[in-house]
């Protein structure tokens, strides 16, 4: 089997300042892979570069076996709710609709399938019945369960998600990771930019652990070790239960 995405002595900084250097990995398909990591470990960064979404110092990397540039379509991304301006007048399902537009022939129109797709998206996630309310209208979980929508109707193979569960209820975040499970089963991988220890060891089958280099990359029991992550947190964690579930302390 061929890796879904390959990285090869990658390194990226800004402002001349590294974030990170020298991470090469291959994730291989069907997985929900989360990224741990610190505070400016440069999590983030790595999904964006995988995505070509930001500047590459050094390294290569293959996504399907292609250049990131060539399938493009094929890829869904769900950026941190706070990067997205919520006062922006639009209604929900414009918002899912914008999910079809790799897809749309050359008029630019969306089709009765198109709608179709949307309207099974929104049902998927629990807010069809909200879909003519403006989204900054909505509750945290309410929108993260939308733009998850949007990246649903892609149809995409791979999906990345940056902070997927910050600040959101209980329930919207044990949907999510109900669907994102259902995507895995169903052929998909999965990057998932993750900040909570006590949760990554249930919610994820392998780990990235980051602090500006690679620290560690696997299944996940064999990077969720105490010596892994007090390398990746300066030692600022501690073990809370028999069942290998950590949590960050004074961090």
């Amino acid at each position: 089997m061929d890796p879904v995405v390959k990285v090869s002595d990658l390194s990226v900084s800004y402002n001349g300042k590294n974030v990170f250097e020298d991470i090469s990995l291959s994730v291989y398909p069907r997985q929900l892979v989360g990224i741990i990591g610190p505070n400016g470990a440069g999590k983030s960064t790595l999904i964006k570069a995988i995505m070509g979404l930001t500047y590459v110092n050094e390294g290569q990397i293959e996504v399907m076996k292609k250049p990131v540039e060539k399938v493009r379509k094929h890829i869904s991304y769900v950026p941190q709710r706070n990067t997205i301006d919520l006062d922006f007048p639009v209604l929900v399902e414009d918002v899912v609709s914008m999910g079809r537009y790799p897809h749309l022939s050359w008029w630019g129109f969306l089709t009765a399938k198109d709608r179709q797709i949307v309207k099974k998206s929104l049902k998927q996630v629990g807010m069809y019945e909200y879909r003519r309310r403006q989204i900054g209208q909505l509750s945290g979980g309410q929108q993260q369960r939308v733009f998850l929508a949007r990246a649903l109707v892609q149809e995409a193979e791979l999906f990345f998600l940056d902070e997927p569960f910050a600040g959101i209820d209980i329930a919207s975040e044990n949907m999510i990771m109900d669907i994102l499970r259902n995507l895995r089963d169903q052929g998909k991988t999965l990057f998932v930019v993750h900040h909570d220890l006590s949760k990554a060891g249930s919610y994820f089958d392998s780990l990235i652990l980051l602090n500006n280099k690679l620290i560690a990359y696997g299944k996940k029991e064999d990077v969720f070790q105490v010596n892994c992550l007090k390398e990746a947190y300066d030692g600022q964690v501690t073990n809370i239960s028999e069942k290998n579930i950590f949590v960050v302390v004074n961090g």
